[in-house]
């Protein structure tokens, strides 16, 4: 995204005393981190998540009781403990910090610090997805009882295209020995660095203020940062300075995609109570809704086969697709009835809005053909092709498998300030959380 100029304000990150964990009191720094917290695959993920280390973060950030209340009240009782026995310890300095990670050929760095919050209207940081309520709610309860940004959002902003500004901080910081190095299971290489110079907080503060970021992962997050502010006293349009404190900034990693640019990758959809021959036999009630086969092979195979199926064949009707599982079979649904999609999906978007599959998928099939509420009961979003298969042939469910929506089409709905439904994109790589969080209690 072009983003020199467009706004009246620009990005304002702030540097912040970065509360991390003390090595010598956990097993490893890798033990110790995990995935967002959208990411981590519930019941597996979670359990191996909480058996690598007792101080994982996945306790803060997913933690385990009977009643949503008590889940919070315990992330704020552990954060307390671990905070007295000096597990998690704050930074001496205000400072950002240069983050890195790294696997083969994939390297994405980045700055992580407290971003003064924005409105969407003031066109400074852009939504692309709509948000669930429930999940805001859910994020906002925690945050109220930790007191505490407990992991990063992804933001992206284009820089030049040269190593100017603050990719050229970046650059010249990640020379420099870093305050931690640690690899994952997943095999990401993760480093991390403190920068504290004035004059480098400067040229990174001069960059950023004629910039516009979009959110790239952790719309929710974003919400329950919008909606927190506002209930300590900043109004929803309003910057930092009307009195927030600082509840009026939030947790953020800024990573300029010109320079580093991140992979978009679809997120797939679990429909516990509706078995796939259910699913197939909607389809088939209604002839010409949709082609549906069968195609044979492996899950690569298949997922081979959605994406050919969604770039186009020769005669096909319709570009959106999607691949049906967990019968031990993989079906592939393509080819969309026209006038079906004109009845069915709603004519006051945009066309790039109205071709996505995502919208096709909850507007047409879950919405008409299935008639299945956008719940959490009745779906669940997984962002791993394997484990969202696994789970519905564990469970009699059906997982749908999406392609991912191209990058150009997402920064355009944003320029609009059009939202894609909910869970349309993931990019990455994710930062790993528990490197670094920001503990808003201190900065009273």
């Amino acid at each position: 995204m072009n983003t020199t100029g467009t706004a009246e304000k620009g990005l304002r990150l702030l540097p912040f005393h970065g509360l991390r964990y003390v090595r010598e009191r956990v097993g490893s720094l890798a033990a110790v981190t995990s995935p967002p917290y959208d990411v981590v695959v519930r019941p597996d993920g979670l359990h191996h998540l909480e058996s690598a280390d007792p101080h994982n973060i996945v306790r803060l950030i997913l933690p385990q009781a009977a009643t949503a209340a008590d889940r919070h009240r315990q992330a704020a009782n552990t954060l307390r403990e671990w905070l007295a026995e000096g597990v998690l310890a704050p930074d001496p300095e205000p400072a950002l910090y240069v983050y890195e990670q790294r696997r083969g050929d994939l390297l994405q760095r980045g700055v992580i610090g407290a971003l003064a919050l924005s409105a969407p209207a003031e066109g400074i940081v852009l939504p692309h997805e709509d948000v669930m309520p429930d999940i805001v709610e859910d994020r906002a309860a925690l945050m109220r009882a930790t007191a505490t940004n407990l992991e990063p959002l992804l933001l992206t902003y284009r820089g030049d295209g040269g190593v100017t500004g603050t990719t050229a901080v970046v650059e010249r910081v990640a020379r420099r020995a870093p305050l931690l190095a640690t690899t994952t299971e997943d095999g990401f290489h993760h480093r991390l660095w403190s920068v504290t110079d004035p004059a480098e907080l400067a040229e990174i503060e001069n960059d950023l203020m004629a910039r516009q970021a979009l959110i790239a992962d952790g719309h929710h997050r974003w919400a329950t940062y919008l909606r927190l502010r506002e209930e300590h006293g900043a109004p929803a349009s309003g910057g930092p300075e009307h009195g927030a404190g600082p509840w009026a900034y939030g947790l953020v990693l800024l990573v300029d995609t010109a320079r580093h640019p991140l992979q978009v990758r679809a997120i797939h959809r679990l429909l516990h109570r509706l078995p796939v021959a259910d699913a197939l036999t909607a389809l088939r009630d209604l002839p010409g809704s949709f082609r549906v086969r069968t195609v044979g092979g492996s899950l690569p195979e298949a997922v081979e086969a959605l994406s050919e199926a969604v770039t186009g064949e020769p005669g096909a009707v319709g570009g959106n697709a999607f691949l049906l599982a967990g019968d031990g079979r993989f079906h592939l649904v393509d080819r969309p009835d026209p006038d079906l999609l004109a009845r069915t999906v709603p004519a006051d978007r945009p066309e790039e809005w109205r071709a996505l599959d995502a919208t096709v998928l909850h507007s047409t099939l879950l919405d008409h053909i299935w008639k299945i509420p956008d719940a959490p009961e009745y779906i669940s979003y997984i962002h791993d092709t394997e484990a969202v298969v696994e789970q519905a042939e564990r469970h009699g469910s059906t997982a749908v498998l999406l392609h991912p929506v191209r990058e150009e089409v997402v920064r355009e709905l944003a320029r609009q300030a059009v939202t894609m439904p909910r869970k349309s994109t993931s990019f990455g790589p994710k930062p790993a959380t528990g490197l670094v969080l920001r503990n808003l209690a201190a900065e009273r």
